[in-house]
């Protein structure tokens, strides 16, 4: 059975919406996916998302009721579990259509959970009493060592936000929109060393959600699921089994690959989530697109930038479109935009793109293959 995102929406607005709650970010996200898919909520028996509201409530203010459920909660990558769990369930015959939904107040907090790490938890007891707090301070450690062993430079990093800027400057909904050099970057203020704030992610409000069924009952031109897949390492990120690289990421991809039976230059266009400026670094570099230690040089030769041979994060990325918190379904929601030839920044001639997703602090992964085409 071939499995595809027949609908794919996000909220009105993404940004400062103050006066959104978290389950009103869900339910405009789901309507409009719906109406893209030329659906009702009526056409849905099965529901997932992750967080709070679960999908046990999404689905009831939404009136569905559904005959799968997923909840699954592994960090910013989860919508991408989500698509291919829901795929595995379409063709076990589970459910037929799966409303994937995504709300996120994560600038504003208007009915968000409150996080901590408490002194029972790995972090509260590993890496808290030792000033690791937060994810500027956790992913420190691994781009700090990164830079030790592969010779990337702070201007290298600084050129991965210069980068996804060029993109946001042609996306009238991205956050930030102005063009910056890399003497910009390294001159804004130092957050937690290395990364100064133009190489952190912006935390803003919004959502988005996606409808996946079979091809047989999509009502607009759909977006085949070519291939995916899903890992994790640790819980926390001093326990990573090497600081430069990540087995999750790698072993994603390595499925992903091999399920759509596609090379590397088949890829049109790459999502590689980007919480901090170096996770699109090691998302290159472990999905094998570029060599150890390659990345940095690859961006900064201008490569993923509009024109370039491998244009990445084609919305302007969490750094400057927008992040809630948990990216992942922004970055599957530009690469639908790229196939279907509707993105802001449309890069000519899209027919096959890859999403790679992270999970906290490299704590998950999943990565999927996308095409407007079957082979």
């Amino acid at each position: 059975m071939t499995v595809v995102i027949a609908g794919a929406a996000e909220t009105d607005e993404v940004g400062r919406l103050p006066g959104h709650s978290t389950m009103q970010l869900h339910l405009e996200a789901a309507r409009n996916a719906l109406a893209d898919a030329g659906m009702t909520k009526d056409d849905i028996d099965g529901v997932a998302t992750v967080g709070a509201p679960g999908p046990i409530q999404v689905a009831h203010a939404l009136g569905i009721t559904p005959s799968w459920l997923d909840g699954t909660g592994v960090g910013g990558s989860s919508f991408l579990f989500h698509v291919r769990h829901a795929a595995a369930a379409i063709r076990a015959g589970l459910c037929r259509t799966v409303l994937i939904t995504h709300g996120e107040s994560g600038r504003s907090r208007v009915g968000a959970p409150r996080y901590a790490f408490g002194p029972d938890s790995l972090a509260g007891q590993f890496e808290v009493p030792y000033g690791v707090v937060g994810p500027p301070t956790m992913f420190t450690l691994t781009a700090l060592r990164h830079m030790k062993e592969t010779g990337l430079t702070h201007e290298q990093l600084a050129e991965v936000a210069v980068a996804q800027r060029r993109w946001a400057h042609l996306n009238p909904r991205a956050m930030y929109r102005d063009l910056i050099s890399v003497e910009d970057v390294l001159a804004s203020p130092l957050v937690a060393y290395p990364f100064h704030l133009l190489e952190c992610c912006l935390v803003t409000d919004g959502g988005g959600a996606l409808v996946v069924t079979s091809e047989e009952l999509a009502r607009r031109d759909p977006v085949y699921l070519l291939g995916s897949g899903e890992s994790a390492e640790s819980p926390i990120i001093s326990q990573m089994e090497d600081f430069t690289t990540s087995k999750a990421f790698r072993r994603s991809g390595e499925a992903a690959f091999a399920e759509a039976k596609i090379t590397h230059g088949d890829v049109d266009h790459l999502m590689i989530y980007d919480a901090f400026a170096h996770v699109p670094v090691y998302g290159l570099e472990d999905l094998g697109f570029v060599g150890r230690g390659e990345a940095g040089a690859f961006i900064a030769e201008g490569h993923t930038s509009p024109g370039g041979r491998l244009p990445l994060n084609t919305n302007g990325g969490g750094l400057s479109y927008t992040h809630t918190g948990m990216y992942g379904m922004f970055a599957i929601q530009e690469s639908v935009r790229q196939l279907r030839g509707e993105a802001a920044a449309q890069v000519p001639g899209v027919e096959l793109s890859m999403v790679l997703g992270n999970g906290g602090m490299f704590a998950s992964a999943a990565t999927l293959v996308l095409s407007n085409r079957l082979p």
